[in-house]
């Protein structure tokens, strides 16, 4: 089973780059399920219902979220009728939204995924070492195929997980810094890891807001408005191959694209719609 992860969804310029590239990947790779995080898909700050619908389409199975999915108000509506959209698991149970989901692949494969973010450098929650434990238990008895995004600022959070969840997960992909990792690896008990899996959105700028604001606010400690970049994205996924009947990782692969890499792809892939499968 071949599954992709994208990395932060980053305003206009990251939707429109994996509207352009997903069909591509999904046909070179065959790949069997797709995720991406997606709270920064509405113009870099929270995603709203109507933009994680047009990303639906694009070909995504289920997104996760973070930090940022309560900034547009129209998600709190939207999340509780839309079971594939993800917030962190250990938010208040008393809050909009799920925690975990459990998708099928084209050929009806028990896909499961949990989402929690952490908890060094962010606002205080739930345990999410405690708290993803109980979401894959939960899952394990109707899959083996577990990922896990673990939303998170530091390193060290993101890689004590990874070995907590050894044996326990078919990956824990890091998201929230923005930046990719060179640090792809499966753990010894079949597990496969990343820091961060990147961003998927304007990378001429600082990790996706335009250069001269945040410059600015290093500069002079002044507050100033961010607004997402603009120009053409960049793609950044990783690719993970899995044994269905045990869930343990047998291969992980960073994926970075440029505007111009996708758009070759994209020209070279066949004109038949990589996206007309049964996807639940």
């Amino acid at each position: 089973m071949k599954i992709l992860f994208i990395g932060d969804i980053f305003g206009k310029p990251g939707r429109e780059i994996v509207r352009r590239g997903l069909p591509a990947l999904i046909d070179r790779h065959q790949i069997d399920f797709v995720i991406a995080n997606g709270e920064n898909s509405a113009a870099g700050f929270g995603i709203t219902g109507d933009i994680a619908d047009v990303l639906f389409g694009f070909g995504i199975d289920v997104m996760t979220s973070g930090n940022h999915v309560w900034d547009k108000k129209e998600v709190l509506d939207y999340l509780p009728r839309q079971p594939k959209l993800l917030r962190p698991a250990n938010f208040p149970a008393s809050v909009p939204g799920r925690g975990a989901y459990l998708g099928r692949t084209r050929t009806g494969e028990p896909v499961g995924v949990v989402n929690v973010m952490g908890r060094v450098f962010m606002t205080p929650l739930d345990d999410p070492f405690a708290v993803v434990l109980k979401e894959i238990e939960a899952l394990r008895a109707k899959t083996r195929v577990i990922i896990v995004d673990f939303h998170a600022e530091a390193t060290s959070e993101k890689v004590a997980m990874a070995w907590h969840l050894d044996g326990r997960a078919t990956a824990v992909l890091g998201t929230h810094t923005h930046v990719q990792t060179a640090d792809e690896r499966i753990l010894p008990k079949g597990t496969a890891c990343m820091t961060d899996v990147g961003m998927t959105g304007p990378h001429d700028s600082i990790i996706g807001v335009t250069v001269d604001a945040a410059l600015g606010r290093f500069l002079n400690g002044m507050p100033a408005r961010f607004e997402a970049a603009g120009g053409p994205g960049r793609l950044n996924a990783v690719l993970i191959t899995a044994d269905a009947a045990t869930g343990r990782a047998t291969h992980i692969e960073r994926v970075n694209m440029s505007h111009q890499e996708v758009e070759t792809l994209a020209a070279s892939a066949p004109a038949t719609d990589a996206l007309s499968s049964t996807r639940s």
